[in-house]
């Protein structure tokens, strides 16, 4: 009873202390800050980018009145960049930017700026500026902040550097002004070889092959790519985009296999999260592997999230699969649009050849002979003289041994030779052969790559062996003239 009674006099539970508030985007913003001032006195280039990371992480949570607060905290008020920064933030809440502002001065007095810290208040205020489709103002914030980098040169500063050339590009594209920052976009490529600055090479070059691409100027990307320098890559990001604009303007010049090894790489290299990139390179690779008379497999169409993107280019391949020319022709016009926006219209027309060829296959092999009306018919040719175009078309064939079949001119029929037995010939056999000498290449390979242990334990084993053995045969040899001796 007396237990029980001390146990009701002591309280039951302690009273529950409330959870503490999440901290705000300012504080986080400051906490960047600090990383980055950590970062340029160590001289460690990965806190910038750990920085630069946490500041895509907040990105939409980014307004005027907290960029406002921390330009005040993170910049001098007499500096040089600090009215022009907080002449874009319009002011959303003066009250609370009061408070802090008041705050961040007593911090910042006697504190010397440095050039990263300076360099990120023009990164967050340009995200902000792009995000809120305030353009004009982003070209003129980007435009000052290239010109504060030209006369900078640390390594700590190139992570943030490469980040502010992308939007630097981005916002003039966004105002169809791209062509205007080509001639500063190469005084940048060249400045950064010049320091060494590898990120910065590799983002400028790819920033010069979009610039150009986007104008259609294939040869002088061609001639700036095969005379840029060859290093290791730093970003995954950009060298995906690097194979994505190579496999472009290998598809122009013709040469279709190259692009589609570069076109297929980047979208197996490129990052979950970048869906639209994968997209984009997946219809160019579509459109390549049709080139290359591939048909590709269904999977492709149908990977999640990409279905609607790549509904036009599925039906484009069922017609060429099919070599049906009015489905191809009715797709084509359907899609017009699309294939358009997708620049990918005059290579779409390359088709018809393709879609020609696969039709005229399909015939040769349904029929030993046919009239050439039949075939113009049948491939559905709208020309002034389908019957001659037919011909053409089935002359050009054979040449380039498409088909297996011959031309009667007097007829006016294509006869087609009669399909053997592949069994009795020797193309199993050498097919088989190349797939075996393809292992056993592959296995000479791997054992060659195999690592072993060195060989001094072994030797030291064999050299213990060996004393053993020697000693072994002095005793014997010991015994045998004591023995020899007592015999005597």
């Amino acid at each position: 009873m007396s237990q029980d009674t001390e146990m009701k006099d002591n309280p039951t539970t302690p009273p529950q202390s409330l959870p503490p508030p999440p901290p705000s985007t300012l504080h986080h913003l400051k906490e960047i800050a600090s990383v980055i001032e950590n970062g340029s006195k160590s001289n460690e280039v990965r806190r910038i980018g750990r920085a630069v990371r946490l500041t895509i992480a907040l990105r939409k949570r980014l307004t005027a009145s907290v960029l406002s607060s921390f330009i005040d905290f993170a910049l001098i008020p007499g500096s040089d960049p600090h009215p022009m920064l907080s002449s874009y933030l319009h002011k959303e809440d003066d009250q609370a930017m009061e408070t802090d502002t008041a705050i961040s001065v007593a911090q910042t007095q006697g504190k010397q700026l440095s050039p990263e810290l300076e360099i990120y208040c023009y990164f967050v205020v340009l995200l902000f500026l792009i995000d809120h489709k305030r353009y004009n103002e982003a070209k003129d914030c980007s435009s000052a902040s290239i010109i504060r980098l030209k006369s900078l040169n640390s390594r700590t500063v190139d992570v943030i550097a490469s980040r502010l050339y992308f939007y630097y590009s981005y916002s003039y594209e966004l105002t169809g002004d791209l062509s205007e920052i080509r001639g500063n976009l190469l005084a940048l490529l060249r400045i950064t070889t010049l320091r060494r600055d590898e990120l910065g090479q590799e983002t400028l070059l790819n920033l010069l092959l979009r610039n150009y691409l986007h104008y259609n100027l294939y040869d002088q990307a061609e001639k700036l790519r095969s005379k840029a320098p060859r290093f290791e890559a730093h970003s995954n990001q950009q060298f995906c985009r690097y194979l994505f604009y190579l496999g472009q303007i290998r598809t122009i010049q013709l040469e279709y296999t190259d692009a589609k090894e570069s076109l297929l790489q980047a979208a197996r290299k490129a990052p979950v999260a970048a869906q639209g990139f994968q997209i984009q390179c997946n219809k160019w690779a579509v459109i390549v592997r049709l080139l290359l008379g591939e048909i590709p497999e269904r999977t492709v169409f149908v990977q999640r999230g990409m279905e609607k993107a790549l509904r036009p280019y599925f039906e484009l391949t069922n017609a060429v699969r099919i070599g049906d020319l009015e489905l191809f022709r009715s797709v084509a016009e359907k899609y017009a649009t699309t294939f358009n926006t997708d620049r990918t219209h005059n290579l779409i027309v390359r088709l018809r050849h393709n879609v020609i060829r696969t039709g005229l296959r399909n015939i040769s092999i349904s029929y030993s002979r046919i009239s050439l009306i039949d075939v113009a018919q049948k491939l559905r040719l709208n020309s002034a003289n389908p019957v001659a175009d037919a011909e053409s078309i089935v002359a050009k064939a054979i040449s380039d041994g498409a088909i297996d079949a011959t031309l009667d001119h007097a007829n006016g029929w294509m006869v087609s030779k009669e399909t053997g037995d592949i069994y009795s010939t020797n193309e199993p056999q050498l097919a088989f052969n190349s797939r075996i000498a393809f292992c056993l290449n592959m296995h000479n390979e791997a054992v060659r790559a195999l690592r072993f242990p060195p060989n001094t334990l072994k030797e030291k084993e064999s050299a213990e062996k060996r004393r053993e053995r020697q000693q072994q045969e002095q005793e014997l040899a010991k015994h045998i003239e004591e023995d020899d001796d007592d015999d005597f």
